[in-house]
């Protein structure tokens, strides 16, 4: 017997967006469904302290709910899941994920900001400079699609637009279908990476291709000559990141430029780097501003990267060391720093920080005390640094956090906060995703009393 529709009011939406109500004592979450709304909704999945149902009719709509711009978003089975909220006012969605990151802080950490910051926001389309496009040759489709997933699933989405990738790139979907279905290599490429760099007024483009099998010569001279009819730059990565090469020699690194801090930063197609230049801009100016580091003060930042932020406190403080996992980003890092003129205030060091202890904080300081710490992990967190620094008797007088996921940021500032007498000074969220659920967010730290 198949299971009937109920009415719910939805009360809060959760981290993966979806609206959240109560119905006989359990939970239940409804993709698509907002708060304040009274929606008819269809039993998914019933599990014995929740449910999932999918969204049917909404009886009573928010005043958040706005018509979603794309005509490839939505919850049906095909729908794009490159975005998830294109069905909320952008104001309102930056709301919703500062309310998350609340109750991530205070559900999963105990912990509460003593003020919330002002949230980060800015354009909220053409926005992403960074993609990954999946590849597929469907004959039951028409032949090749380039795009995201569908919601949900693993298929590619058939899509024909796309509002968040730069214009001139949404623009080309079609036409890389075509191209694509002429390579020899097409059953053999699942993936085209994005990576678009502006820079001295000039914008670049750069598609890189996954490709399994090596291009044939004539791939290559259809690349080349669809680049140079298109104004886009194909590499190739026949295996991990580290092995992709531009097809052509002109092809060299792109640069993420800084400009308030005179700061540029080379970086390859494949290098991580934020999805969103713009807002990464007033994310490291905010950073900065909230470490507030003095020109005598030594400083660390932990899970550097390419130097997005070593580069700029380097400008600030006495001496910066840049730490990270990856020995070609820290090689990178340190090429950057020689080629903004700060090689001498700022060093790298390659190391794991994902097995960092209090010796290594101790070791860190041997050289004078740290007086800031900048952390930007993964989405894993930095469960070991915290742990180091909650432990330390020399403690620096503030800590930066910025974090791509409120639970592990819950986690590493209850281990401060909890075992290490840390104050959460202040939290806020960076909308570097609009339209995503993703979450990225900023948090001070300092040291109660030793």
């Amino acid at each position: 017997m198949m299971a009937q529709d109920f009415t719910l009011e939805i009360e809060s939406l959760d981290l993966d967006g979806r609206g959240v109500g109560h119905r006989d004592g359990k939970v239940v979450f409804v993709a698509g469904a907002l708060p304040g709304e009274r929606v008819r909704a269809t039993p998914k999945k019933v599990k014995p302290s929740y449910e999932t149902a999918e969204l049917a009719e909404v009886l009573r709509a928010s005043s958040l709910r706005v018509a979603p711009r794309c005509r490839h978003f939505g919850l049906a089975p095909g729908s794009c899941g490159g975005c998830a909220m294109q069905h909320v006012d952008p104001a309102a969605q930056v709301a919703i994920k500062q309310r998350a990151l609340e109750d991530a802080l205070w559900h999963i950490g105990r912990v509460r900001p003593e003020c919330m910051l002002r949230p980060i926001h800015g354009p909220t389309w053409h926005y992403r400079y960074r993609a990954r496009l999946s590849v597929r040759d469907v004959v039951k489709k028409g032949g090749v699609l380039v795009g995201f997933h569908e919601r949900a699933s693993s298929y590619v989405a058939d899509m024909r637009e796309c509002h968040v990738l730069p214009s001139e790139v949404g623009a080309l979907l079609l036409p890389l279908r075509e191209l694509v279905a002429q390579l020899s290599i097409r059953k053999r490429m699942p993936q085209i990476e994005l990576a678009v760099a502006d820079a001295a007024g000039q914008r670049r483009i750069v598609l890189v291709l996954r490709n399994l099998e090596p291009l044939t010569e004539q791939d290559g001279a259809l690349l080349v000559g669809f680049g140079a009819r298109h104004g886009v730059e194909f590499w190739q990565q026949p295996g991990g990141p580290q092995t992709a090469v531009p097809l052509a020699p002109a092809y060299g690194e792109l640069t993420l430029a800084l400009p308030e801090f005179n700061v540029a930063l080379p970086f390859g197609p494949t290098d991580f780097t934020q999805v969103n230049h713009r807002i990464n801009e007033v994310l490291v100016r905010r950073a900065l501003r909230l470490l507030d580091v003095r020109p005598h003060e030594r400083v660390a930042d932990f899970f550097c990267g390419l130097g997005n932020f070593t580069l700029p406190l380097a400008m600030r403080g006495r001496q910066v060391t840049g730490i990270e996992g990856s020995e070609a980003l820290v090689k990178r890092a340190q090429a950057a720093a020689t080629g903004n003129g700060l090689q001498h205030k700022a060093r790298f060091e390659a190391r794991n920080l994902f097995a960092w202890t209090g010796a290594d904080w101790d070791a860190l300081n041997k050289d004078g005390l740290i007086d800031a710490v900048l952390i930007d992990p993964p989405r894993e967190g930095a469960q070991a640094v915290a742990q180091a620094l909650a432990g330390a008797t020399q403690r620096p007088r503030r800590v930066v956090y910025v974090s791509c996921n409120p639970s592990t940021l819950a986690r590493d500032c209850a281990i401060l906060s909890h075992e290490g007498a840390w104050h959460l000074k202040a939290a806020g969220v960076v909308n570097m995703f609009p339209h995503t659920t993703h979450v990225e967010s900023l948090a001070v730290l300092e040291p109660g009393p030793a």
